[in-house]
């Protein structure tokens, strides 16, 4: 999987999956373009790289020019874009009881408007490259769970998205897939509200919840990430592929 001369676009780089993709494609020789909104950390994720030093461009994708202007910004620095990951992303906790309008909104900006808007500005570069999309969607777009009602449905709005535009865009040579993480030690959850031991528990109770008894880590998502990226996965498009320790797999007994 060796990806030298293919130029990455990552969001949600600094911290977390996203993070971890940025580590491994520049491993593989990738030329990256980081973007997030906490300048600092991107920069921090940049001199962890090796390689090539990554383009840092920050942004909040939510707003429609930044996305623009992060996707203008990585064309005029390269001449050209292969691989583009959606990976940034929110969870906010909520029911149909609990959960406002403003929080739905908030999450589906973050987790599907947004990857909407720059994928549909990212294809005609795409086309040209001959490149592919991988989404960062979640288990929660396969399977259901009570208690984040938002995230669910923007992460299975997701896959939907994953499957319909690889078949639109197959016949033009462009591949687009997602993984669907279970469980992963990032920060997400703390960002979405959980304190430390409230946090502490959830992992614990992973445990149960995974079939291989335990949470993933952010590094196994990332080779995933990498993989469907790659040659490696050239003829695989329109796939959900779990990153989730079987969960997906699990039913209650």
């Amino acid at each position: 999987m060796n990806l030298a001369g293919k130029v990455v676009l990552i969001t949600g780089a600094s911290s977390g999956i996203g993070a971890a993709a940025a580590l491994k494609f520049s491993q593989l020789g990738a030329s990256l373009a980081l973007s997030g909104r906490k300048v600092d950390n991107l920069n921090e994720v940049a001199k962890q790289c090796t390689g090539l030093a990554p383009f840092v461009v920050a942004g909040d994708i939510t707003k429609e020019a930044d996305t623009e202007r992060i996707l203008k910004a990585t064309i005029e620095k390269y001449g050209k874009l292969d691989v583009l990951v959606n990976n940034a992303g929110i969870i906010e906790t909520g029911t149909i009881e609990t959960t406002s309008l403003e929080q739905f909104d908030r999450v589906m900006n973050t987790n599907i408007r947004s990857v909407y808007h720059l994928t549909m500005l990212a294809v005609p570069h795409l086309i040209k490259s001959q490149g592919n999309v991988v989404n960062v969607s979640s288990v929660n777009g396969i399977r259901s769970f009570p208690g984040v009602l938002a995230y669910n449905i923007s992460k299975i709005s997701v896959d939907q998205f994953t499957r319909c535009v690889a078949l639109e865009l197959a016949a033009k040579g462009v591949r687009v897939n997602c993984v669907n993480p279970g469980v992963t030690v990032t920060n997400l959850h703390k960002r979405g509200g959980m304190d430390e031991q409230t946090y502490a528990k959830f992992l614990e109770h992973s445990k149960n919840t995974h079939a291989m008894g335990r949470p993933g880590q952010a590094s196994e998502v990332a080779d995933a990430i990498v993989f469907l990226a790659s040659d490696a996965s050239s003829f695989i498009t329109g796939a959900s592929l779990p990153v989730d320790g079987g969960r997906h797999a699990m039913c209650p007994r």
